[in-house]
C-alpha cells in the first residue's frame, strides 16, 4: 500500500542547508564526518520569550518539514546544524515521522 506523503514537495520553497552530526569514532579516534543536506524545505518560524534571572530574552525557534527522509544514514537526528535565510542555528531535535509499514513520511527538524 501507498502512503500519502503529508508534507507535499510543492509547498517546499525555503532553501536550507544542514548537516547532520554522528555519532562515534572513527577507526584513528576522530569524530565521524557530519552529514551534510541541500535541499528545500517548508520552514515556520516562531518565537517565545524567555525571562532570566538577568534579564528577558527572546528566543526564535523554528521548524523545518521535509517530504521523505532526508538522511536516511542516520536511524534518528539528534544534532547539528541548520543554515535558513542566511543564519546558522543548531538543531534540537530531529523526528521521523513513519509510515505503518516502517517508511518514513516526512521529517521534522526543529531550530534554536
Amino acid at each position: 500500500m501507498k502512503y500519502p506523503c503529508l508534507v507535499k514537495k510543492s509547498l517546499c520553497k525555503t532553501d536550507i542547508t544542514c548537516e547532520f552530526e554522528r555519532e562515534g569514532l572513527n577507526q584513528y579516534g576522530e569524530p565521524l564526518e557530519t552529514i551534510k543536506f541541500m535541499g528545500k524545505c517548508n520552514y515556520q518560524d516562531k518565537a517565545r520569550t524567555v525571562l532570566t534571572t538577568e534579564k528577558k530574552m527572546v528566543q526564535v525557534t523554528g521548524t523545518a518539514l521535509f517530504p521523505g527522509d532526508i538522511c536516511p544514514e542516520l536511524p534518528v537526528i539528534s544534532g547539528g546544524y541548520a543554515v535558513i535565510f542566511g543564519v546558522k542555528r543548531r538543531i534540537e531535535q530531529g523526528i521521523k515521522a513513519r509510515n505503518p509499514d516502517g517508511t518514513v513520511n516526512y521529517t521534522e527538524v526543529m531550530l534554536v
